[in-house]
């Protein structure tokens, strides 16, 4: 795992090396074993070193071949390498590095963009093409490796992290209000835009290219998608021996690593089974978890901490178990410095995850997530059930965007914003957005069974799209390397296969309306093994306890809800609330106050709404004062 950069002035201006590490250097902590910079005329590409596979300095990048016609800067991890690696050899490559950037390299030789359809891992790359002039970027299917961009017709620069874009002169910082106005609505951006006006995030599965002759920046092209039109038949039994299979094959696809591989454990089915296929394949296995100090805490956030049960689980399957306990006034300590990391604001509160990932970061360079698993086998039941029961396909657009407004509905953004700020969002509308996200399923919405695949595909784009940027972010500024086996090219493609009645019992059933804030919603369950993720948890049972698959979902989240009324209140006041708020020049005041009163009287529950003017209020004053 690494961090790249580059930059490719279309006006034939020479790059400096100065410039490109410059853009290096922002980006220091994802990869603290190395660094390199390559430049040619009017391309320069920069790369900082993670070393996990293959420690030699035949490693390094950027990377040519041979010939030195093609160069990479490359991010990430080709699970599927060694395999590779022998076709390629058997087709005539000479391979100088134990490295799967090098495949890359010999792949692309090999079949083109085309390459892109052979790969199963997490990655995100700029290769220069010097026979074609031609600079190709390319990311995962899923988005677990970003890949960022920013053109002005004079130059094309890219990078991991936004900060690195930033740190050429020439670019000017401004804030994007189509993305603002996403933010606020769903707690994420669903396009390809970025709170910084003309910097965008290359979709998953998306490749683009840059050609010196034409002087074009292609538009993004799709080269994968989820495929829930294409069902399998095959029954029940059948279905949880193939998920069981191709679970455990993902699990130690993914252990390939010249370094120690660690897991978080929750003490939930996701990361125990993860955690319970890791210990069998490495011997002994270090785990981390976290919990959270509930003396304050009231309702359903009294069981927020899952400390006793990941000990046990710790305990069963004989891994070295390290855990911490988070506090109130944790949160106000890390935001600075947390959304300098984050920069991309996405989803709700994950400075847990950022402490997390520091205490794993003590003892591993590598550490295996269970992202995915509930996106893939449906884990959040209350919200299907709120759109699947639709009469019609308008009704299920109209019912499950009403969800999706985490934040602010529509007809309060005239309340929300600041009149100079509503001008800009007016016509942009958020419920099309939505809408365009799940007409790309291409499903006909005739059936409860569609309703849900629709669902699903459209949590995969975008809730979950925003959690691994989130986790790749938080990981990261630790250099340390998060890694996701839900996120398998064959497991994934069978679970988009097979029935949805598989994963979700009850599919016709009607739901009530669940606040996203409400931490109720964690508590699903109607029966011991919940209505969720059912061929998931069969598949589980041969791994971890029952206890452990028949648990009711619980989510990793702070009692926030609790916080923000007691012990964080005074922080939330004293930095929304003071003549050096920033939040007020897009954000109208009184509307604001009101929210925050609400919560601390307890009328309403709007944790979620307090964490993003947090997080916005900070966003602002590390990249903008």
């Amino acid at each position: 795992m690494c961090g790249i950069c580059g930059i490719y002035f279309l006006d034939r201006r020479p790059v400096s090396t100065a410039i490109v590490e410059k853009m290096s250097e922002q980006l220091k902590l994802r990869g603290p074993d190395g660094e390199g910079v390559w430049v040619d005329g009017s391309v320069g590409l920069g790369h900082k070193r993670l070393a996990i596979v293959d420690l030699t300095p035949s490693g390094r990048q950027p990377m040519s071949n041979k010939s030195g016609d093609i160069v990479i800067t490359y991010n990430g991890e080709l699970y599927n390498h060694p395999s590779l690696r022998v076709e390629l050899e058997a087709a005539g490559y000479q391979y100088h590095s134990r490295s799967d950037t090098e495949t890359i390299i010999h792949a692309y030789e090999e079949w083109g963009i085309k390459c892109l359809d052979h790969f199963n891992g997490m990655f995100a790359f700029a290769l220069w093409d010097k026979r074609s002039s031609t600079l190709f970027l390319a990311r995962d299917r899923f988005g677990v490796k970003p890949l960022y961009y920013y053109s002005d017709g004079r130059k094309f620069i890219f990078s991991s992290e936004i900060k690195a874009i930033l740190a050429v002169p020439e670019v000017e910082r401004s804030v994007n209000y189509h993305a603002l106005n996403e933010y606020f609505t769903f707690q994420n951006v669903l396009t390809d835009l970025t709170l910084f006006d003309g910097v965008k995030i290359l979709p998953a599965g998306h490749y683009l290219t840059v050609n010196a002759f034409s002087g074009q920046v292609s538009r993004p092209q799709m080269y994968w998608d989820f495929n829930f039109s294409s069902p399998i038949k095959i029954d029940f039994d059948e279905a949880v021996e193939e998920v069981y299979r191709l679970f455990n094959q993902a699990v130690a696809r993914q252990l390939m690593s010249d370094v120690p591989i660690a897991s978080y454990l929750s003490g939930g089915m996701d990361s125990g089974s993860i955690t319970a296929v890791a210990r069998k394949h490495l011997g002994r296995i270090m785990t981390f978890t976290g919990g959270f100090d509930l003396s304050s805490a009231t309702g359903m956030e009294l069981g927020f901490d899952e400390r006793t049960e990941a000990e046990n689980l710790s305990n069963l399957l004989k891994t070295e178990h390290y855990e911490m306990v988070l506090h109130a006034g944790d949160m106000e300590h890390i935001m600075p410095e947390l959304i300098w990391h984050l920069e991309d604001l996405r989803v709700g509160q994950c400075y847990p995850n950022y402490y997390i990932a520091r205490l794993a970061s003590k003892f591993s360079k590598v550490v295996l997530s269970g992202a995915g698993g509930d996106e893939l086998f449906a884990g959040y039941p209350w919200r299907y059930y709120l759109g699947i029961n639709s009469d019609n396909a308008d009704e299920y657009f109209r019912n499950y965007y009403n969800f999706w407004q985490r934040l602010i509905p529509d007809e309060d953004k005239v309340l929300l914003f600041q009149d100079s700020t509503y001008r800009q969002i007016v016509d942009h509308s958020t419920f099309d957005v939505f809408c365009e996200v799940i007409k790309q399923a291409d499903l006909s919405l005739q059936t409860s069974a569609d309703r849900l695949n629709a669902s699903l595909y459209f949590e995969l784009k975008t809730f979950l799209h925003g959690l691994l940027v989130v986790e790749d972010k938080v990981s990261m500024s630790h250099s340390l390397e998060s890694r996701v086996p839900f996120l398998d090219n064959d497991l994934v493609d069978f679970a988009c296969s097979i029935s949805p009645i598989y994963k979700l019992r009850d599919i016709d059933r009607v739901n009530k309306h669940l606040d996203e804030n409400d931490v109720a919603k964690y508590h699903y369950s109607d029966s011991p093994t919940g209505n969720g993720k059912l061929v998931l948890r069969k598949a589980m049972a041969r791994l971890v306890p029952d206890d452990v698959t028949q648990r009711v979902k619980q989510g990793f989240s702070a009692p926030d809800a609790s916080w923000f009324r007691g012990e964080s209140i005074d922080y939330v006041n004293r930095l929304l609330n003071n003549r050096h708020t920033r939040i007020y020049e897009y954000l109208n005041h009184a509307y604001v106050s009101n929210k925050i009163m609400e919560h601390s009287t307890g009328k309403s529950n709007n944790r979620l709404f307090i964490w993003s003017l947090l997080s916005f209020e900070w966003w602002l004053r590390k990249f903008f004062d």
